[in-house]
């Protein structure tokens, strides 16, 4: 699966994207969410509130019950605002 990291969420985590073998159990954005806090403290700290960050699967906004697939590209950002 290809990860994608934007903003703060890059800053965070220390990279800009990467390919993971994502175990079987994740099968939606949530599970996804909650696998890569586990990964280190990089990681928790960006994903601490769920609610703060948004995410795209294969360039559609997604939400937590969105599924993911092996083949997937999931982007991760900061909520998006006009003006």
């Amino acid at each position: 699966m290809r990860l994608l990291y934007f903003a703060w969420v890059r800053e965070k985590i220390g990279m800009s994207r990467e390919d993971a073998n994502v175990p079987d159990g994740v099968s939606n954005v949530g599970d996804l969410i909650d696998w890569l806090s586990g990964r280190g403290r990089e990681y928790e700290e960006a994903f601490a509130n769920k609610a703060s960050v948004r995410v795209a699967v294969n360039q559609e906004y997604a939400k937590m019950d969105t599924p993911v697939k092996l083949n997937d590209e999931v982007a991760f950002f900061p909520p998006v605002t006009g003006g």
